[in-house]
């Protein structure tokens, strides 16, 4: 049986990973720019220098991101509301099982399945607001609304 909290640590595990795995790729990059000496060629060395300083700056763009998914999760609502779907809802769907929080990925439990979403993505942006009963469209498929926990 899956609980809420393991959807929520599950969530933290992943971004927290991320968060570290950026971390060590900017200090491998910064060890490599620090390395870069100017006893290199030229034109090489200044290209070297360029592409590693690139490096540098998407993976602050990729820490950027990953800190503002941490900072969304600590805003997720231990315990959401079951009444209205919103950030926090586990839905339970008649096609599958989301968990409203960050884009984490598929959280498995032996032969279940939930779908770790962000609140930007498609699907949970037709699930917001909507209530047990209701049902939406997505990839012209009726998706109907079976519990929200």
């Amino acid at each position: 049986m899956i609980e809420k909290e393991e959807l929520h640590q599950f969530c933290l595990t992943f971004v927290t990973e991320r968060i570290s795995r950026i971390h060590k790729n900017i200090e491998d990059v910064q060890t490599s720019l620090s390395s870069e000496t100017k006893s290199s060629a030229g034109d090489k060395h200044e290209t070297g220098r360029a592409m590693l300083q690139l490096e540098r700056e998407k993976l602050g763009q990729q820490l950027a991101e990953a800190e503002k998914m941490k900072q969304v999760l600590s805003k997720v609502p231990k315990e959401a509301s079951n009444k209205v779907i919103g950030l926090g809802s586990w839905v339970i769907t008649s096609k599958a099982e989301y968990f409203l929080a960050i884009s984490a990925g598929e959280f498995k439990e032996m032969d279940r399945s939930v779908y770790c979403i962000s609140a930007a993505t498609p699907i949970a942006k037709l699930l917001f607001a909507k209530k047990v009963g209701d049902t939406v469209s997505f990839n012209n498929q009726e998706i109907k609304i079976i519990e929200i926990k």
